[in-house]
């Protein structure tokens, strides 16, 4: 399995249950094909850097997760299809994932920011 990142940005007049439908269909998606999902995380409504289909805002979900590159292609062929959606990308993060694997003594899941961008702040 690989591991993935995934955000989708969903229409903002689309409303709370056609959000929850998107997010079903995604995750349910990668559940269907064996992924497993590590975090949801719903970032709300924002303003857009440029208007995508007329529209000034978008709804972000960003779901990271494990899985193989064939239920990604189905997840992404589904959210591709459906009008609901304005964007969306998907970045594999890493190209084995096992989510058993032991953690090395002292090892801390990394934080939002990273260690270079706050040296660079510093300078």
């Amino acid at each position: 399995m690989r591991r993935y990142e995934t955000i989708v940005i969903v229409r903002p007049g689309a409303g709370e249950t056609e959000f929850s439908s998107v997010s079903d269909k995604v995750t349910g998606t990668i559940e269907g094909f064996g992924g497993l999902i590590v975090r949801t995380d719903r970032w709300g409504l924002k303003k857009l850097a440029y208007p995508i289909k007329k529209e000034a805002q978008g709804d972000f979900l960003y779901i990271e997760y494990a899985g193989l590159p064939d239920g990604v292609k189905e997840m992404e062929r589904l959210i591709r299809i459906d009008d609901r959606v304005l964007k969306f990308m998907t970045v594999k993060t890493q190209d084995v994932f096992t989510p058993d694997a032991p953690k090395p003594e002292g090892f801390t899941e990394p934080e939002t920011s990273s260690a270079a961008e706050d040296d660079e702040a510093s300078e």
